[in-house]
């Protein structure tokens, strides 16, 4: 089994890795395509801006090839936001694979921005099995509302969507490489799938 990680250039990709290995999985962090067509699962992880991770992927000629890909592939928080249309971070196009649009959260009494923290995830998904109910952390500012896509749901002064699925692309909002066990099962149910 080939993972590669897809190096945005605006992620801990190492924290990743690192979760990754310790279940037993080699990975390769690239941004290589010769490399990256050679996987059996793709993942991408993104930190930061939407602007920063679109404009990364476009210098190193990525775009096209994720869109395209044919491999599973888990977005991770931000690598979840670029999967919809468009962010309202900046008014940035991202990569409209799925047709939903990120938007801040909106201030609200009692909820401070960013979301961070552990929260509880709803799914019946075959990604979440023996996950729904678990507790999963967030670190974020934007979300997407939920649309015919999500998977899974958490509330933070709202429901948003804690996960997306279409066709061979998933995206979570949250991070399951600091998520514990939980975070654990959820990589090893995706490579699994």
């Amino acid at each position: 089994m080939k993972l590669y990680i897809i190096d945005t250039a605006c992620a801990n990709l190492a924290s990743l890795k690192f979760s990754l290995e310790r279940l037993g999985f080699k990975t390769e962090i690239s941004r290589d395509l010769k490399e990256l067509e050679k996987a059996d699962k793709l993942f991408l992880p993104g930190v930061g801006t939407a602007a920063t991770a679109m404009r990364n992927l476009n210098e190193f000629k990525l775009c096209e090839f994720i869109k395209n890909t044919q491999k599973p592939l888990l977005g991770i928080c931000l690598g979840l936001q670029i999967l919809g249309e468009l962010s309202e971070e900046l008014e940035q196009k991202t990569l409209g694979i799925m047709p939903f649009k990120t938007l801040k959260f909106e201030v609200k009494e009692d909820f401070s921005l960013p979301h961070m923290g552990w929260n509880e995830i709803e799914s019946e998904n075959e990604l979440f099995k023996g996950l729904n109910g678990a507790y999963f952390y967030f670190v974020h500012s934007y979300c997407v509302g939920l649309n015919d896509y999500t998977i899974a749901t958490c509330e933070y002064s709202k429901l948003f969507s804690a996960a997306v699925k279409k066709g061979n692309f998933y995206g979570v909002q949250f991070h399951p490489e600091r998520s514990g066990e939980a975070g654990e099962l959820l990589l090893k149910n995706f490579i699994l799938l």
